[in-house]
């Protein structure tokens, strides 16, 4: 029998790029509120909650999300946020207890770097089983306050806005 051996190496060491600066302006304590559509003819449902956002080296944001979800009832959601510099994209991933989905997305940030843009692919809001484009997009209005909407890709080829959520920093 051949014995293969493996070298190791030291991990290259990470340096925090001013991409990654600007993910550290979400790390703190939120609370928030959602105003979502839940259907054509249907008025807005608002929910509240609470979002603890912590920094991984400087180079990842955790953000943990508890509060009611629409349509659901009281949810904890997962949000990762990096940023990758061979890709030159930010990179990420959602999940929530309600759905067995992971959601992965792949982002910019526009020239003024106000604006985080999240493409992902998940479950089409149509009832069946294909996937449909979705982009979340992270605003912030102040250090202290932020706009998360998102939005779904219709067949027509339009953005329908669907969910807003305001983040507030607690004090």
């Amino acid at each position: 029998m051949e014995t293969i051996q493996i070298e190791q190496s030291s991990p290259m060491p990470v340096h925090p790029q001013k991409e990654h600066q600007w993910l550290q302006k979400l790390v703190g304590e939120w609370t928030y509120e959602t105003e979502a559509m839940m259907g054509p003819d249907q008025p807005p449902v608002k929910s509240t909650g609470t979002e603890t956002v912590r920094s991984i080296g400087e180079i990842w944001i955790l953000a943990e999300g508890q509060g009611e979800m629409p349509g659901c009832g009281l949810a904890t959601t997962l949000m990762t946020l990096g940023y990758d510099p061979q890709k030159q994209r930010y990179v990420g991933t959602w999940v929530g207890s309600m759905m067995t989905h992971l959601w992965q997305y792949d982002g910019e940030l526009n020239a003024d770097e106000t604006v985080l843009t999240l493409n992902s692919e998940g479950p089409a809001m149509t009832g069946d089983e294909k996937l449909g484009k979705y982009k979340d997009v992270i605003e912030f209005k102040s250090d202290d306050h932020r706009i998360l909407t998102s939005h779904m890709l219709r067949d027509d080829g339009q953005w329908q806005h669907f969910m807003t959520a305001h983040y507030w920093r607690k004090q």
